[in-house]
Protein backbone atom coordinates (compact mmCIF):
# COMPACT_ATOMS: atom_id res chain seq x y z
CA UNK A 1 0.00 0.00 0.00
CA UNK A 2 1.00 3.72 -0.61
CA UNK A 3 2.00 4.95 2.86
CA UNK A 4 3.21 8.61 1.67
CA UNK A 5 4.13 10.35 -1.20
CA UNK A 6 6.06 13.95 -1.92
CA UNK A 7 6.48 15.89 -4.91
CA UNK A 8 8.30 19.10 -5.47
CA UNK A 9 8.87 21.33 -8.49
CA UNK A 10 5.96 19.94 -10.44
CA UNK A 11 3.52 21.54 -12.30
CA UNK A 12 1.70 24.13 -9.94
CA UNK A 13 3.49 22.97 -6.99
CA UNK A 14 7.42 24.67 -6.38
CA UNK A 15 8.16 23.07 -2.78
CA UNK A 16 7.39 20.15 -1.03
CA UNK A 17 4.28 18.75 -0.87
CA UNK A 18 3.71 15.63 1.34
CA UNK A 19 0.20 13.23 1.15
CA UNK A 20 0.30 11.71 4.37
CA UNK A 21 -1.41 8.27 4.47
CA UNK A 22 0.43 6.93 7.39
CA UNK A 23 -1.33 8.38 10.60
CA UNK A 24 -5.29 7.48 10.95
CA UNK A 25 -6.73 8.97 14.01
CA UNK A 26 -8.28 7.06 16.29
CA UNK A 27 -11.89 7.00 15.01
CA UNK A 28 -14.07 3.71 16.01
CA UNK A 29 -16.46 4.58 13.07
CA UNK A 30 -16.41 3.75 9.53
CA UNK A 31 -13.31 1.55 10.02
CA UNK A 32 -13.29 0.10 6.73
CA UNK A 33 -11.25 3.27 5.49
CA UNK A 34 -8.15 2.11 7.28
CA UNK A 35 -6.27 -0.67 6.27
CA UNK A 36 -3.13 -1.98 7.44
CA UNK A 37 -2.98 1.04 9.51
CA UNK A 38 -2.92 3.06 6.29
CA UNK A 39 -5.80 5.47 5.36
CA UNK A 40 -6.73 3.12 2.16
CA UNK A 41 -9.84 5.45 0.82
CA UNK A 42 -10.31 9.10 1.10
CA UNK A 43 -11.90 12.17 -0.45
CA UNK A 44 -9.90 15.21 -2.14
CA UNK A 45 -11.84 18.82 -2.12
CA UNK A 46 -9.80 22.45 -2.80
CA UNK A 47 -10.67 25.33 -4.94
CA UNK A 48 -10.31 25.63 -8.21
CA UNK A 49 -7.20 26.03 -9.54
CA UNK A 50 -5.30 24.79 -6.16
CA UNK A 51 -4.08 21.91 -7.77
CA UNK A 52 -6.21 18.75 -7.24
CA UNK A 53 -5.72 17.31 -10.92
CA UNK A 54 -2.13 17.87 -11.24
CA UNK A 55 -1.70 16.20 -8.06
CA UNK A 56 -2.99 13.47 -8.88
CA UNK A 57 -0.70 12.91 -11.89
CA UNK A 58 1.67 13.80 -9.64
CA UNK A 59 0.96 10.76 -7.82
CA UNK A 60 0.76 8.96 -10.82
CA UNK A 61 4.41 10.13 -12.60
CA UNK A 62 5.54 6.58 -11.61
CA UNK A 63 3.45 4.97 -14.00
CA UNK A 64 5.37 6.75 -16.69
CA UNK A 65 8.82 5.26 -16.47
CA UNK A 66 8.00 1.96 -14.41
CA UNK A 67 5.41 0.12 -16.43
CA UNK A 68 4.26 -0.47 -20.00
CA UNK A 69 0.30 0.78 -19.53
CA UNK A 70 -1.63 3.81 -20.86
CA UNK A 71 0.25 7.26 -20.07
CA UNK A 72 -1.03 10.61 -20.46
CA UNK A 73 2.00 12.46 -21.49
CA UNK A 74 0.39 15.48 -23.02
CA UNK A 75 -1.41 16.06 -19.66
CA UNK A 76 1.95 16.41 -17.89
CA UNK A 77 3.20 19.16 -20.27
CA UNK A 78 4.49 22.07 -19.00
CA UNK A 79 6.24 19.13 -16.45
CA UNK A 80 8.68 20.98 -13.63
CA UNK A 81 7.03 24.49 -11.98
CA UNK A 82 7.13 27.68 -14.07
CA UNK A 83 8.58 29.46 -11.33
CA UNK A 84 10.60 26.99 -9.78
CA UNK A 85 14.77 27.62 -10.43
CA UNK A 86 15.34 24.36 -9.81
CA UNK A 87 15.64 21.54 -13.19
CA UNK A 88 14.50 19.03 -11.39
CA UNK A 89 11.11 17.27 -10.51
CA UNK A 90 11.99 14.89 -7.31
CA UNK A 91 9.53 12.23 -6.22
CA UNK A 92 9.37 10.06 -3.21
CA UNK A 93 6.73 7.19 -2.22
CA UNK A 94 6.62 5.17 0.45
CA UNK A 95 5.12 1.85 0.65
CA UNK A 96 4.38 -0.73 2.84
CA UNK A 97 4.20 -4.67 1.99
CA UNK A 98 3.89 -7.10 4.23
CA UNK A 99 4.78 -4.85 7.01
CA UNK A 100 8.09 -4.61 4.74
CA UNK A 101 8.87 -0.77 4.17
CA UNK A 102 9.77 0.32 0.56
CA UNK A 103 10.87 3.70 -0.33
CA UNK A 104 11.26 5.12 -3.89
CA UNK A 105 12.72 8.37 -4.94
CA UNK A 106 13.55 9.76 -8.28
CA UNK A 107 14.42 12.79 -10.18
CA UNK A 108 12.94 14.24 -13.34
CA UNK A 109 13.85 17.02 -15.99
CA UNK A 110 10.83 15.77 -17.80
CA UNK A 111 8.04 13.05 -18.09
CA UNK A 112 10.55 10.63 -19.76
CA UNK A 113 14.17 11.95 -18.79
CA UNK A 114 14.98 10.45 -14.93
CA UNK A 115 18.07 12.23 -13.67
CA UNK A 116 18.46 9.28 -10.59
CA UNK A 117 16.59 6.86 -8.98
CA UNK A 118 16.98 5.06 -5.36
CA UNK A 119 14.85 2.24 -3.69
CA UNK A 120 15.23 1.52 -0.28
CA UNK A 121 14.11 -2.09 1.42
CA UNK A 122 13.88 -1.96 5.17
CA UNK A 123 15.87 1.14 5.10
CA UNK A 124 18.61 -0.75 3.35
CA UNK A 125 19.54 0.85 -0.46
CA UNK A 126 19.07 -2.00 -2.43
CA UNK A 127 19.29 -0.34 -5.76
CA UNK A 128 20.55 3.50 -6.76
CA UNK A 129 21.69 4.54 -9.93
CA UNK A 130 22.89 8.00 -11.30
CA UNK A 131 22.03 8.78 -15.24
CA UNK A 132 24.63 11.46 -15.69
CA UNK A 133 27.27 9.54 -14.54
CA UNK A 134 25.99 6.28 -15.42
CA UNK A 135 27.09 4.68 -12.54
CA UNK A 136 25.27 2.79 -9.85
CA UNK A 137 24.42 -0.66 -7.91
CA UNK A 138 21.63 -3.31 -7.28
CA UNK A 139 21.71 -5.53 -4.22
CA UNK A 140 18.81 -7.73 -4.52
CA UNK A 141 19.00 -11.56 -4.50
CA UNK A 142 19.41 -12.62 -7.64
CA UNK A 143 20.40 -9.49 -9.73
CA UNK A 144 23.79 -9.05 -8.01
CA UNK A 145 25.26 -9.97 -11.71
CA UNK A 146 23.38 -7.62 -12.99
CA UNK A 147 25.45 -4.54 -14.30
CA UNK A 148 22.97 -1.09 -14.86
CA UNK A 149 25.64 0.81 -17.41
CA UNK A 150 27.61 -1.63 -19.45
CA UNK A 151 25.18 -4.20 -20.38
CA UNK A 152 22.60 -2.29 -21.63
CA UNK A 153 22.50 -1.00 -25.39
CA UNK A 154 23.16 3.22 -25.71
CA UNK A 155 19.35 3.62 -26.95
CA UNK A 156 18.36 2.24 -22.71
CA UNK A 157 20.68 5.16 -21.77
CA UNK A 158 17.13 6.64 -20.33
CA UNK A 159 15.41 3.39 -19.38
CA UNK A 160 14.15 3.44 -15.45
CA UNK A 161 16.92 0.63 -13.81
CA UNK A 162 14.42 -0.45 -11.53
CA UNK A 163 12.48 -1.53 -14.63
CA UNK A 164 15.33 -3.05 -15.54
CA UNK A 165 15.82 -5.29 -13.05
CA UNK A 166 11.99 -6.43 -12.59
CA UNK A 167 12.59 -7.50 -16.63
CA UNK A 168 15.86 -9.38 -16.49
CA UNK A 169 16.59 -10.49 -12.88
CA UNK A 170 15.44 -13.52 -11.51
CA UNK A 171 15.35 -12.77 -8.18
CA UNK A 172 15.33 -15.15 -5.39
CA UNK A 173 12.11 -16.18 -2.65
CA UNK A 174 13.82 -13.98 -0.19
CA UNK A 175 11.70 -10.98 1.61
CA UNK A 176 13.61 -8.11 -0.37
CA UNK A 177 12.99 -9.58 -3.35
CA UNK A 178 9.14 -10.63 -2.42
CA UNK A 179 8.98 -6.75 -1.14
CA UNK A 180 10.58 -5.50 -5.35
CA UNK A 181 8.19 -7.55 -6.44
CA UNK A 182 5.08 -6.49 -4.84
CA UNK A 183 6.45 -2.76 -5.00
CA UNK A 184 6.19 -3.07 -9.15
CA UNK A 185 3.55 -5.28 -8.94
CA UNK A 186 1.70 -2.51 -7.16
CA UNK A 187 3.02 -0.05 -9.56
CA UNK A 188 1.70 -2.06 -12.45
CA UNK A 189 -1.83 -1.76 -11.35
CA UNK A 190 -2.23 1.71 -10.46
CA UNK A 191 -5.32 2.99 -12.15
CA UNK A 192 -6.60 7.12 -12.43
CA UNK A 193 -9.27 8.16 -14.50
CA UNK A 194 -11.69 11.18 -15.38
CA UNK A 195 -14.36 11.89 -17.40
CA UNK A 196 -15.10 15.56 -17.84
CA UNK A 197 -14.71 17.36 -21.18
CA UNK A 198 -13.08 14.24 -22.46
CA UNK A 199 -12.31 11.01 -21.11
CA UNK A 200 -9.17 9.46 -20.37
CA UNK A 201 -7.19 7.07 -18.04
CA UNK A 202 -3.87 6.04 -17.37
CA UNK A 203 -2.23 2.83 -15.52
CA UNK A 204 -3.53 -0.73 -15.07
CA UNK A 205 -4.26 -1.01 -19.04
CA UNK A 206 -3.43 -0.39 -22.38
CA UNK A 207 -4.86 0.85 -25.45
CA UNK A 208 -8.33 2.49 -26.06
CA UNK A 209 -11.35 0.31 -25.25
CA UNK A 210 -15.47 0.86 -25.89
CA UNK A 211 -16.20 0.68 -22.33
CA UNK A 212 -20.09 -0.44 -23.55
CA UNK A 213 -18.44 -3.23 -25.11
CA UNK A 214 -16.30 -3.65 -22.37
CA UNK A 215 -18.97 -3.91 -20.02
CA UNK A 216 -20.61 -6.66 -22.48
CA UNK A 217 -17.23 -8.39 -22.82
CA UNK A 218 -17.41 -9.02 -19.21
CA UNK A 219 -20.89 -10.50 -18.93
CA UNK A 220 -22.06 -7.72 -17.09
CA UNK A 221 -24.84 -6.66 -19.14
CA UNK A 222 -27.50 -7.38 -16.18
CA UNK A 223 -25.09 -5.95 -13.11
CA UNK A 224 -25.01 -2.75 -15.14
CA UNK A 225 -28.43 -3.32 -15.84
CA UNK A 226 -29.26 -3.90 -12.09
CA UNK A 227 -26.72 -1.13 -11.51
CA UNK A 228 -29.11 1.91 -13.36
CA UNK A 229 -32.19 0.51 -11.81
CA UNK A 230 -30.29 1.18 -8.29
CA UNK A 231 -29.37 4.48 -9.25
CA UNK A 232 -33.40 5.04 -10.47
CA UNK A 233 -32.27 4.48 -14.23
CA UNK A 234 -34.62 2.16 -15.67
CA UNK A 235 -33.42 0.65 -19.05
CA UNK A 236 -33.71 -3.07 -20.64
CA UNK A 237 -30.07 -3.39 -21.58
CA UNK A 238 -29.40 -5.98 -24.43
CA UNK A 239 -25.81 -7.05 -27.01
CA UNK A 240 -26.69 -6.88 -30.15
CA UNK A 241 -24.22 -7.52 -32.80
CA UNK A 242 -23.16 -4.71 -35.23
CA UNK A 243 -20.80 -5.69 -38.28
CA UNK A 244 -19.71 -8.94 -36.16
CA UNK A 245 -19.10 -6.60 -33.17
CA UNK A 246 -21.14 -6.62 -29.82
CA UNK A 247 -22.38 -3.65 -29.22
CA UNK A 248 -24.96 -2.12 -26.40
CA UNK A 249 -28.28 -1.52 -26.71
CA UNK A 250 -31.24 -0.32 -25.00
CA UNK A 251 -34.71 -2.29 -25.86
CA UNK A 252 -37.94 -0.36 -25.92
CA UNK A 253 -41.73 -1.63 -27.28
CA UNK A 254 -41.28 0.62 -30.36
CA UNK A 255 -37.63 -0.80 -30.91
CA UNK A 256 -34.16 -1.30 -30.49
CA UNK A 257 -31.47 1.66 -30.54
CA UNK A 258 -27.72 2.19 -29.12
CA UNK A 259 -27.12 3.10 -25.59
CA UNK A 260 -25.15 6.12 -26.57
CA UNK A 261 -28.21 7.54 -28.22
CA UNK A 262 -30.51 7.59 -25.73
CA UNK A 263 -28.28 7.55 -22.90
CA UNK A 264 -27.49 11.31 -20.72
CA UNK A 265 -24.30 12.67 -20.22
CA UNK A 266 -24.67 11.63 -16.66
CA UNK A 267 -25.96 7.64 -17.51
CA UNK A 268 -22.75 7.74 -20.21
CA UNK A 269 -20.38 9.13 -16.93
CA UNK A 270 -22.27 6.02 -15.44
CA UNK A 271 -21.42 3.91 -17.74
CA UNK A 272 -18.02 4.48 -17.85
CA UNK A 273 -17.50 4.34 -14.10
CA UNK A 274 -19.07 0.84 -13.93
CA UNK A 275 -16.68 -0.16 -16.79
CA UNK A 276 -13.54 0.84 -14.39
CA UNK A 277 -15.30 -0.31 -11.26
CA UNK A 278 -15.78 -4.24 -12.87
CA UNK A 279 -11.90 -3.63 -13.09
CA UNK A 280 -11.23 -2.28 -9.88
CA UNK A 281 -10.14 -5.99 -7.74
CA UNK A 282 -7.65 -5.84 -10.12
CA UNK A 283 -5.97 -2.74 -9.06
CA UNK A 284 -4.11 -1.13 -5.97
CA UNK A 285 -4.39 2.17 -5.97
CA UNK A 286 -7.30 4.14 -7.82
CA UNK A 287 -7.61 8.27 -8.06
CA UNK A 288 -11.05 9.35 -9.66
CA UNK A 289 -10.21 12.72 -10.60
CA UNK A 290 -13.61 15.03 -10.48
CA UNK A 291 -15.59 11.76 -9.69
CA UNK A 292 -19.20 13.25 -9.45
CA UNK A 293 -18.78 16.29 -12.24
CA UNK A 294 -22.38 14.88 -13.80
CA UNK A 295 -24.11 13.12 -10.90
CA UNK A 296 -26.38 14.65 -8.34
CA UNK A 297 -26.14 14.62 -4.74
CA UNK A 298 -27.75 10.79 -3.68
CA UNK A 299 -26.42 9.39 -6.71
CA UNK A 300 -22.67 10.72 -5.71
CA UNK A 301 -23.56 9.16 -2.45
CA UNK A 302 -23.85 6.01 -3.72
CA UNK A 303 -20.90 5.74 -5.29
CA UNK A 304 -18.98 6.81 -2.32
CA UNK A 305 -20.68 3.57 -0.83
CA UNK A 306 -19.23 1.58 -3.32
CA UNK A 307 -15.84 2.75 -3.28
CA UNK A 308 -16.10 3.19 0.61
CA UNK A 309 -16.43 -0.69 1.13
CA UNK A 310 -14.07 -2.15 -1.64
CA UNK A 311 -11.53 -4.09 -0.11
CA UNK A 312 -7.95 -4.97 -1.52
CA UNK A 313 -7.73 -1.67 -3.17
CA UNK A 314 -6.52 1.97 -2.01
CA UNK A 315 -9.02 4.98 -3.66
CA UNK A 316 -9.02 8.59 -3.61
CA UNK A 317 -11.53 10.73 -5.31
CA UNK A 318 -11.52 14.54 -5.79
CA UNK A 319 -14.39 16.52 -5.95
CA UNK A 320 -16.42 19.83 -5.11
CA UNK A 321 -19.39 18.52 -3.55
CA UNK A 322 -19.66 18.90 0.21
CA UNK A 323 -22.49 17.33 0.60
CA UNK A 324 -20.39 13.95 0.94
CA UNK A 325 -18.34 15.78 3.79
CA UNK A 326 -20.02 13.99 6.28
CA UNK A 327 -18.99 11.47 9.08
CA UNK A 328 -21.84 9.03 8.10
CA UNK A 329 -19.77 8.54 4.93
CA UNK A 330 -16.34 8.64 5.81
CA UNK A 331 -14.26 10.27 8.72
CA UNK A 332 -12.63 13.56 9.16
CA UNK A 333 -9.13 12.29 8.74
CA UNK A 334 -9.69 10.83 5.03
CA UNK A 335 -11.04 14.08 3.86
CA UNK A 336 -8.58 16.05 2.73
CA UNK A 337 -8.21 19.89 2.15
CA UNK A 338 -5.76 20.50 -1.02
CA UNK A 339 -4.66 24.73 -0.64
CA UNK A 340 -1.55 26.50 -1.39
CA UNK A 341 0.83 24.08 -1.96
CA UNK A 342 -0.39 21.56 0.85
CA UNK A 343 -2.66 18.68 1.67
CA UNK A 344 -3.73 18.06 5.21
CA UNK A 345 -6.86 15.98 6.55
CA UNK A 346 -9.53 17.71 8.27
CA UNK A 347 -8.71 17.01 11.84
CA UNK A 348 -5.26 18.20 11.03
CA UNK A 349 -6.79 21.47 10.13
CA UNK A 350 -8.76 22.16 13.61
CA UNK A 351 -7.65 22.15 17.31
CA UNK A 352 -11.35 21.02 17.73
CA UNK A 353 -11.77 17.59 18.92
CA UNK A 354 -14.25 16.32 15.77
CA UNK A 355 -16.62 13.34 16.81
CA UNK A 356 -19.15 11.64 15.00
CA UNK A 357 -21.73 13.98 16.12
CA UNK A 358 -20.29 16.96 14.12
CA UNK A 359 -21.52 18.51 11.32
CA UNK A 360 -18.96 18.32 8.80
CA UNK A 361 -20.17 20.21 5.88
CA UNK A 362 -21.51 22.64 8.34
CA UNK A 363 -17.91 23.26 9.35
CA UNK A 364 -16.18 23.57 6.37
CA UNK A 365 -18.94 26.22 5.16
CA UNK A 366 -18.48 28.10 8.19
CA UNK A 367 -14.26 28.47 7.66
CA UNK A 368 -13.44 26.25 10.43
CA UNK A 369 -10.93 24.10 8.55
CA UNK A 370 -9.25 27.25 6.85
CA UNK A 371 -6.31 26.64 8.79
Amino acid sequence: MLKKFSVSNFKCFDKRITFDLSDPANYSFNQQVIQGGVKAKGIIYGANGSGKSNFALAIFDIVLHLTDKEKLLKKYLPYRCLDSKSSITEFQYDFVFDNIDVVYRYGKTDPQTLVYESLCIDDVEVLSYRFDAQTGHVDLPGAESLSLSTDLPAESDRLSRVKYVKSNAILRDEPSARAFRAFTSFVDNMLMFYSLDERGYQGLSVGTDSFTQGIIREGKIEDFQEFLRQQGISLNLVSVNVNGVPELYCRFEGGTVPFASVASTGTMSLALYYYWYIKMSKASLVFIDEFDAFYHFELSRSIVEMLRDLEGVQVFITTHNTDLLTNDLMRPDVYFILKEGEIRSLEKLTPKELRLAHNLQKMFKAGAFDG
